[in-house]
């Protein structure tokens, strides 16, 4: 991080910060710095992550300006033949996106700039960088809290007036590995009811970026202590935040352990179909956006433990969030499935070395669970069940080949009806399907074994 103690003697602090190889450079943009008035600040999160040295391949720049804003912005994408929004025609606040980057462009809020930066929400976000003099503008010591990594409210009116900014001070702590200011915190639970009023879209943004990453784990832990999830997450306890943090260590030892796997459980969750393999050791990995949805594993693992165990009462739940069909229906596999990996039934014990699971069994539990399996599987791993108890379906899993869990028939329908003199219809599907479990439990192995096993079948089910 930049040193920053030397940046606190008045406005003027152009000689003390190099902006160089950063998003305050005009080199890294899209566009040349000749499209902006003299009056055109950069603000926001670029600002405060250039100070603090982080860096992105993907530029996301905030500018301020105190007129012209949507001509200017429109002007930029239309030379550079970019994407163009009007985000918000009455507040004047336009986005041209590039394929590098986006860079939102608004109408100054106040007469003057400082009266702007005083509307945000919390210090270390309003500080303002003018490209064209090199000059920062930091009137409420952002730079001070940067140093002392510290996340504050510039006023408790600003929080009131878009509730949001309560939850996002936590995400903005994990990205960042900021603390909250005590009276920051102490504002944001009194005003934690108002949380609710927020669109469910919103809340769901930053929600996914705490359940994307192990940093987000305490954080998303404290939010729920302090009364933040209450409304949109009621089923969450502080049994289901432990599971969340077991899940984050099952990972770090899947890693180890397990690499191909992790790599999958890592990846993005596409296609929730029975027999896809398209998320099994792929190298997609990584965090999910905080714009994004729960579109891996891990995350689909966490989510589920926020939920309550009927699938049903779940998935009533993550609509109002406005998840996806698919994010849906995989949080409800994972609650369906887990217990068969996680705690068998008291009627039928188990060896502790392995969950004796029949072939049969296996068959039908990769058919329900399909690609879902990682989410499954680490959720049962952090709920107590061994690694060794389930490595058998994990190579299982990881074995494009596998009949068991990823049956396939040795024959086709065609092949049935020809071979049977059959006709089409419901008997071939169940025919077919009788091979596929047949060949999983190892009775039929060759086209011939399975055509001559199709024949005995339907000379049993003749009058």
């Amino acid at each position: 991080m930049l040193e920053l103690t030397q940046l606190l003697h008045g406005l003027d602090l152009q000689n003390n910060v190099s902006t160089e190889f950063s998003a305050l450079s005009p080199q890294s943009w899209p566009f040349t710095l000749d499209w902006l008035p003299d009056s055109a600040f950069l603000v926001g999160g670029s600002v405060r992550d250039a100070l603090l040295g982080r860096h992105s391949d993907y530029l996301d720049l905030d500018f301020v300006l105190p007129a012209g804003v949507v001509d200017i912005a429109r002007a930029i994408a239309r030379h550079h033949k970019a994407g163009f929004v009007l985000l918000d025609a009455e507040r004047e606040i336009a986005r041209v996106v590039f394929p590098q980057g986006t860079a939102d462009f608004a109408r100054q809020v106040g007469s003057t700039l400082e009266a702007d930066l005083w509307r945000r929400d919390f210090t270390v976000n309003a500080i303002a960088y003018n490209p064209q003099l090199d000059r920062f503008v930091d009137p409420l010591q952002g730079c001070v809290d940067i140093e002392k990594r510290l996340i504050r409210m510039v006023s408790a009116e600003n929080l009131a007036e878009d509730p949001l900014r309560l939850l996002r001070a936590y995400r903005q702590a994990a990205q960042l590995g900021f603390h909250l200011e005590p009276e920051t915190q102490a504002v944001i639970r009194s005003l934690a009811p108002a949380l609710r009023r927020i669109a469910a879209e919103r809340v769901q943004s930053e929600l996914n970026y705490l359940l994307s990453t192990e940093k987000g784990t305490s954080w998303l832990t404290q939010a729920w202590q302090d009364g933040l999830l209450k409304d949109w997450l009621p089923s969450a306890t502080a049994a289901s935040l432990n599971l969340i943090a077991a899940i984050d260590r099952t990972a770090i030892l899947l890693q180890e352990t397990q690499p191909d796997f992790a790599r999958g459980l890592l990846s993005q969750n596409r296609g929730i179909g029975p027999n896809s393999l398209e998320n099994a050791g792929t190298s997609e990995s990584g965090a999910a956006k905080a714009s994004g949805s729960a579109r891996n594993w891990l995350i689909t693992a966490k989510l589920a433990c926020l939920m309550p165990s009927d699938p049903a009462e779940a998935e009533f739940q993550l609509r109002r969030l406005k998840y996806s069909r698919t994010e849906i229906q995989s949080v409800g596999t994972v609650l369906r499935f887990f217990p068969m990996l996680s705690s068998p039934p008291a009627a039928q014990p188990r060896s502790p070395a392995s969950l004796n699971l029949s072939l049969r069994e296996q068959y039908f539990f990769f058919q329900g669970v399909g690609s879902i399996f990682p989410a499954v599987c680490v959720m049962a791993l952090a709920q107590g069940a061994p690694l060794e108890t389930i490595a058998q379906l994990v190579k299982r899993f990881l074995d494009p080949g596998d009949p068991v869990a990823h049956a396939s028939s040795l024959v086709t329908g065609q092949d049935l009806m020809s071979h049977l003199q059959l006709s089409a219809g419901p008997m071939i599907g169940r025919l077919l399907a009788a091979i596929q479990l047949a060949r999983a439990e190892g009775e039929i192995a060759t086209v011939d074994e399975a055509l001559q096993f199709a024949s005995r079948l339907v000379e049993e089910i003749k009058p």
